[in-house]
């Protein structure tokens, strides 16, 4: 393996790497901060653990 075909494979691992951590790091502002449900029991309000 030549060395500008080493760079490269490490050029993708960095993006994918890069990549990731940025779909991480939007998911975690996706989840719910609070839930609120009525029912026959009545209301519930649970927030984050």
């Amino acid at each position: 393996m030549s060395r500008s075909s080493l760079y490269a494979v490490l050029a993708v691992l960095a993006v994918v790497v890069v990549a990731f951590g940025i779909y991480y790091v939007y998911q975690e502002q996706q989840r719910t901060t609070l839930s609120i449900s009525v029912d026959e029991g009545g209301v519930r309000v649970q927030g984050p653990n």
